[in-house]
């Protein structure tokens, strides 16, 4: 059998990769098609790489949860490129409302006091006196995590990658995986505009991301080494890809600034914007169309869902299997 993949964004890199692993027994070949001269130049270089599922249960539905715990495995022995440094959520004294909110809904965390922030994050000593630590959490560079899963799928004798060229149409199944590309295909999907800042500071040493709350602006922070700093949490509601506004630097540089003010010094090194794929209830779907398979939805949860739909889409593929939780066949 023969699948055609269409997308090498995090989500088509990692369809190919199951795809291929599950499927070489039984002969399976996988061709990997992107139109773009290589892999991982759509929204996933703009993620934030955190493998965070239970601080995304704060606002998210628990199968988000559920199935982003599978990415821990997947990026930490899969795929090794991920940090299991935890994440620390803070809020400034004033909205310390926003920390107790955030603790009620989300799961396997301690409380930390001002001591204990910094014992984990010394820079942050007497900045925040209360904090929340979710110490099995993970975070990646997404740069280095596609070219890993390309490095990978390269290696593979099964696997043959195509790009600067569009799908043929003519395999066994095809699997789309082009995120807000595949709109005019899938009835509900919508972009949502995410931007990041990339800062380089020599006077922070950061270990792992901190998200700081606020009813207005939350911000996250999320080391990358050799200074370098992402920071992000703009979700827009349009499908403008391309333009980062002013408003939103001041606002990103703002909340890195309240995490802690040597980022107002610290040098812009990158921006970019693009527009992540979301159905109305920003839950993602298996969509089934006779021999084509869509995988699509990851909203703002690209590589933290992006294994585990993947396992999934691999097994509908090679198995026939369903998914209840995350599958739906076509209206007709």
């Amino acid at each position: 059998m023969r699948v055609e993949v269409v997308g090498a964004g995090v989500a088509g890199l990692t369809v190919a990769f199951e795809l291929a692993r599950q499927g070489a027994a039984q002969g399976l070949r996988v061709e990997l098609v992107e139109r773009r001269p290589r892999a991982g130049l759509g929204c996933s270089r703009y993620a934030g790489g955190m493998i965070a599922p239970w601080c995304e249960l704060e606002s998210a539905e628990p199968i988000v949860a559920t199935l982003g715990v599978e990415a821990l495995e997947f990026w930490t022995k899969d795929i090794p490129v991920a940090t299991v440094a935890g994440s620390l959520v803070v809020a400034p004294p004033r909205d310390r409302a926003e920390l107790v909110d955030f603790a009620r809904r989300a799961q396997n965390f301690e409380e930390l006091d001002a001591a204990g922030v910094a014992g984990l994050e010394g820079d942050l000593a007497s900045r925040f006196d209360s904090a929340l630590y979710f110490g099995s959490e993970a975070h990646l560079d997404p740069q280095a995590a596609m070219t890993a899963l390309g490095e990978s799928l390269a290696g593979m004798h099964n696997v043959s990658l195509r790009f600067g060229e569009s799908a043929r149409g003519d395999a066994d199944w095809t699997v789309d995986c082009r995120g807000f590309a595949a709109r005019d295909e899938l009835p509900g999907l919508r972009g949502v505009k995410g931007e990041m800042v990339m800062l380089r500071s020599g006077d922070l040493t950061l270990s792992r991301p901190v998200r700081m709350l606020h009813p207005k602006r939350p911000a996250y922070v999320v080391p990358r080494g050799a200074g370098l700093f992402m920071i992000g949490a703009t979700m827009i509601e349009n499908e403008e890809a391309a333009r980062v506004t002013a408003r939103s630097v001041v606002e990103l540089i703002n909340s890195a600034y309240a995490i802690h003010p040597a980022f107002a010094e610290a040098e812009i090194v990158d921006m970019g914007s693009d527009v992540r794929p979301a159905f109305p209830d920003n839950l993602p779907r298996l969509t089934r169309r006779g021999r084509t398979l869509y995988v699509n939805g990851l909203y703002r949860h690209g590589f933290l869902l992006a294994p585990a739909l993947a396992r999934r889409a691999a097994r509908m593929v090679i198995e026939n299997a369903w998914f209840p939780e995350v599958c739906h066949a076509h209206p007709g």
